[in-house]
């Protein structure tokens, strides 16, 4: 998009598209949960993240060595899916002790909910023996999850590392018995197929090796759908702005409204917000630039109403005065 979008509008300086920030954490091995391995250090820095790519091995390399000696990314899934229930169980433990003492011994009203909250949190963990997101929480329940992070409550994608050879074929055994796993187990997840050594290769080729490359093996990278579920994951989505110097993505929550997305910007810009001119993605795609939008009749001015949609290229109208109005009042 960001590409189209500069080529369109004849901008050359600078592109800055919509990221993830997605850290590599590794050693996690049966009894994590009980310390074994990395063990607590690596369970804590999942709680660091919004959600999780469920990262399975389905290659065979023998210069690359599996922690259970062998390859098979079901007993793997397992694995980790059970060890992230178990951490929640003994964090969960640890926190409801404390609240038992103050509510039930000290008769806190005020933390009462939040102590009947963590039970129902310690009836799906132990007596269904199911991640937290599986079950149905009241908006009140939400808040308590919200301050807990309870590794079992973030969103989880699959990722299937192949190799090189079975990525371009789509072929391997193990598909079909990981996509009965997460149909069993998480219904409706998104589970996505891809070649860590695929995408490394491609990434040493220029721009016109990589596009005969995939032309002649039929196949893509599967870097953009990766990020794009990722951000449907954390319920997240991206709109552009455009000038002469740049083109910028930015990253908001879904269900953002135009004041609150300026403010991303900067936040004199939601202080002293006037109105947002739009104009869709698509639009701007099929037109062939900003002035045949206008002229179709597909360029909007929106209110501090609007709630901007994916994929959105805004430019913002605000009062400069705003910010230092309101500084001078304080």
């Amino acid at each position: 998009m960001l590409h189209a979008l500069s080529e369109d509008l004849e901008i050359s300086e600078n592109k800055v598209p919509a990221f993830l920030h997605v850290m590599d954490i590794a050693g996690l091995v049966k009894g994590a949960a009980e310390g074994q391995g990395l063990g607590n250090n690596f369970l804590s820095h999942i709680g660091a993240c919004d959600g999780i790519f469920h990262l399975c091995r389905v290659f065979e390399d023998d210069d690359v060595t599996h922690v259970e000696g062998d390859v098979n990314p079901v007993r793997d899934l397992d694995i980790i899916s059970e060890e992230l229930r178990l951490k929640d169980i003994e964090f969960l433990n640890t926190h409801l002790e404390k609240l038992e003492k103050l509510v039930i011994r000290g008769n806190d009203k005020k933390l009462k909910p939040e102590y009947e909250t963590l039970l129902k949190v310690k009836g799906v963990l132990t007596d269904d023996k199911k991640h937290i997101r599986f079950a149905d929480w009241s908006s009140n329940d939400v808040e308590v999850l919200n301050k807990y992070l309870f590794l079992t409550s973030k969103p989880i994608l699959y990722l299937v590392n192949l190799s090189e050879k079975d990525y371009i074929r789509k072929k391997n055994k193990w598909l079909i018995k990981i996509k009965e796993w997460v149909d069993k187990n998480d219904p409706g997840a998104v589970l996505i197929p891809f070649s860590g050594i695929f995408e490394n290769k491609i990434l040493d080729m220029d721009e016109a090796e990589r596009t005969k490359y995939f032309e002649e093996h039929k196949v893509t990278s599967a870097l953009d759908k990766i990020i794009v579920q990722g951000y449907k994951a954390l319920n997240l989505q991206y709109f552009f702005t455009a000038g002469h110097d740049e083109v910028k993505a930015w990253t908001i929550q879904k269900g953002t409204r135009a004041p609150q997305a300026a403010g991303k910007i900067h936040t004199d810009f939601e202080k002293g917000f006037i109105m947002a001119e739009v104009m869709k993605f698509e639009d701007f795609k099929n037109e062939g630039s900003e002035a045949a939008v206008k002229a179709a009749g597909k360029y909007r001015q929106q209110g501090r109403a609007y709630v901007v949609e994916d994929g959105d290229i805004i430019f913002f109208k605000f009062n400069a005065g705003a910010g230092l109005k309101d500084a001078k009042k304080k």
